[in-house]
């Protein structure tokens, strides 16, 4: 065909040149798509008129020469943008979807930016190439209803947060749409299916089956009992109507299937789409990923975080894709992911937040939500309460004091059945308070224990202590420590501890958290109280001893600083030891973190995010930059001293660092901050992987400063590339 005679305007050609989509067949195909999308938060004519305006910058001459072959630039975006300025009113909160479907969605700017500036305001006085050919095959759809289906009443003091909202989910329907519909056309006759998983009524049944013997039970004086009875309550209050929930369940009390059987029971009476899990650390995403998929299906779990890509091999194809935009029923995702992407302005994270509508929201180990960015947080999950059809679940043992910061209509319904008496019943431990002790004293304490697990705010104070008790029994464990070495050894401390030998761990916070220890005393140094309770959980977990020989030992080191970053944490703490009898009672966890966000002050939102929006100012690139969870850089050590680790490393050198052996890689890499990186470098100790070397993965040099005893060895470096080990 030729296309170059062609009198059509044409939206894509593909690769091989045999076959063209026309520009009104692209926006017709994109409009249904990002309607459909939009429906589900009550917005299907404005993701529609989206759709048909997105790519009307297309129509000009200078676009047409460019697709034929020209080699010029051509700005094709900003025409929509600029159209929908011309139509005013509602089609302005348009005019950034389709200003940003490709760059990502701009800032509002100054009215005294110029065309050159990247700004909104920019963009609308940018000198553009003449399309109004459109007209011709276009006709612009009118927005009749106004946003919102959840009882929105306009002039709210937040209102500038909740247009933005609003802007973002139109963004990502927009997107999806256009990567959809553009894939359908290139890949014609050679599309990857999209399997995108069983009904919820089918994942309902698998999960009742699953837990059909539980039910059967109506003790209340046995752990299993207990277990069931949270359970029933959950399975009963699935059938409440959409609202924002609480699961406060003590450790041990089985919150991740009463969590996953409440939200099943949910989805499937409000025909929702999705059960999205929100999880703080990526040990624990394995951990209960690997949980539901033994009772879902593969094929019905996706895992979505930095340690995990799906790429390359074809059995992976469809998980890639359905990582992109969370096209599954179960996601299981990570703070970070899931937070930056609600405040990114990019199209590659936004494509999947319109999935996030309609989804029962379970965020695990709630206390974990982001300090400093406490209050943007809990704005955007009202949003997604209020007005996106979201169900949201705060699920912890250490529930946080939040209220204050929901507006007065979003009040937590607790899921969790007498929530005191659980607690009562769950106790296990008594927990003590050696306040200061000597370095020496701790030593002197763990030497007479039998089985015990001391928890540590610093590795170098980890390998110090451990320096000085290690010997038959004794383990270390960090994060200097790559995650295979690391599995090993704790599956060997459980081995020792079900056989009753002496097992004494000195360890970092690692253990707090999917590691499931039962241990005849802990040691704790003190730290936030939820960091306390989560530790007292790995003293006897399985309540096999009484509460009084279950021992939990609270202390600070003598001229020991706070931790940075934990200093507000352990004032918090200080205070409830001193104030409270009972520092596991709802009543001084609630003191707890009251007191914390009291002494936080406005770093509950330390980058002024929900500040940025007002009177119609939207800084979407600005915010996206500053909204970042984790601020501190982190370098990858690559450790090849296995077999699979030097085959991994072959494989790189050979092919490249794709992200399949990368993900296979990170099993062997230990992270380490930036200045302990150049103290390395500077030391010698590095290598790149590859000659084409991404700048963030070396390798180390000599395997011998890995141990099987402590994983990375760092000590002190000197200038010389001496390591003076600990």
């Amino acid at each position: 065909m030729n296309f170059d005679e062609s009198k059509s305007s044409l939206a894509h050609i593909t690769e091989d040149g045999t076959r063209a989509q026309t520009v009104k067949e692209h926006l017709e195909g994109t409009a249904q798509l990002s309607a459909e999308f939009a429906k589900v938060f009550g917005c299907e004519e404005w993701g529609y008129c989206c759709g048909m305006l997105h790519d009307i910058g297309k129509y000009s001459d200078a676009f047409q020469k460019h697709i034929r072959g020209a080699e010029c630039r051509v700005d094709h975006a900003t025409a929509g943008a600029q159209l929908c300025r011309d139509l005013k009113g509602l089609y302005v909160l348009l005019a950034y979807c389709i200003a940003g479907h490709h760059a990502g969605l701009p800032d509002t700017g100054a009215i005294s930016d110029d065309g050159r500036c990247k700004s909104m305001m920019g963009r609308l006085k940018k000198k553009i190439e003449p399309y109004d050919k459109f007209r011709n095959e276009i006709e612009i759809p009118s927005l009749k209803t106004l946003p919102f289906n959840s009882g929105y009443r306009g002039g709210e003091k937040d209102s500038a947060f909740i247009f933005s909202m609003l802007i973002r989910m139109l963004f990502s329907s927009l997107v999806d749409a256009d990567y959809l519909d553009t894939e359908k056309f290139m890949q014609q006759g050679n599309i990857v299916v999209r399997n995108k998983g069983q009904s919820m009524d089918s994942l309902l049944k698998k999960a009742m089956r699953y837990v059909k013997g539980w039910l059967q039970s109506s003790e209340t004086d046995t752990v299993n009992g207990r277990r069931t009875e949270i359970l029933k309550k959950c399975i009963r209050d699935g059938e409440k109507d959409k609202d924002l929930f609480s699961l406060t369940v003590p450790t041990g009390g089985g919150k991740t299937i009463a969590s996953l059987l409440f939200s099943l029971v949910h989805a499937q009476k409000h025909h929702m789409n999705r059960i999205i899990y929100v999880i703080p650390y990526t040990s624990i995403i394995e951990q209960n990923a690997q949980v539901f998929r033994g009772i879902l299906g593969d094929e019905n779990v996706l895992e979505n975080h930095c340690n995990i890509e799906y790429q390359d091999s074809e059995e992976l194809k469809p998980m890639q894709l359905a990582a992109e935009n969370w096209d599954k029923p179960v996601v299981v995702t990570t703070n970070v992911q899931f937070f930056e992407s609600l405040f990114s302005n990019k199209s590659s994270k936004c494509r999947k937040l319109h999935n996030i509508a309609n989804s029962v929201i379970i965020f695990d180990e709630a206390q974990m939500l982001p300090l400093d960015y406490l209050k943007p947080c809990v704005a955007v999950i009202e949003e997604l309460v209020r007005h996106y059809e979201c169900s949201a679940v705060l699920c912890t043992a250490t529930q946080p004091a939040l209220r204050p910061f929901f507006t007065e209509r979003m009040n937590a319904i607790e899921l969790c059945p007498n929530v005191d008496q659980q607690f009562n019943f769950f106790k296990r431990t008594n927990i003590h308070n050696l306040n200061t002790i000597s370095e020496q004293k701790l030593v002197d304490l763990l030497s007479k224990e039998n089985q015990a697990l001391c928890i540590l705010n610093t590795k170098d104070r980890v390998n110090k202590i451990y320096q000085k008790i290690k010997g038959e029994g004794v383990y270390y464990l960090s994060t200097y420590m790559y995650p295979v070495h690391r599995r090993r050894v704790i599956s060997e401390i459980k081995e020792r501890l079900l056989e009753n030998k002496k097992c004494i761990v000195i360890s970092t916070s690692l253990v707090e958290a999917g590691v499931d220890f039962d241990f005849k005393s802990v040691y704790r140094e003190l730290a936030g109280l939820d960091s306390i309770i989560q530790a007292a959980g790995r003293c006897n977990r399985e309540g096999k001893r009484a509460a009084e020989e279950s021992l939990v030992y609270i202390f600070q080191i003598e001229g020991t600083k706070s931790l940075l970053g934990q200093n507000k944490q352990v004032e918090a703490a200080k205070y409830v030891l001193e104030t409270e009898d009972d520092i596991t009672s709802q009543k001084a966890i609630r003191k707890y973190f009251e007191t914390l966000y009291y002494f936080q002050g406005e770093g509950l939102d330390k980058k002024r995010i929900l500040e940025q929006f007002h009177h119609n100012i939207y800084p979407f690139a600005t915010v996206a930059k500053e909204f970042k969870l984790i601020e501190q850089n982190t370098k990858s050590i690559f450790i090849s001293k296995e077999e699979e680790a030097e085959a991994i490393l072959r494989e790189i050198q050979q092919k490249g660092a794709t992200k399949e052996l990368m993900r296979k890689a990170g099993k062997y890499v230990v992270n380490v901050y930036e200045n302990l990186y150049r103290r390395l470098e500077d030391a010698g100790m590095l290598l790149p992987v590859s000659e084409e070397n991404n700048e963030d993965f070396f390798m180390l040099r000599d395997v011998e400063l890995y141990t099987w005893e402590c994983g990375l060895k760092v000590g002190e470096i000197s200038d010389g590339g001496n390591v003076l080990f600990c």
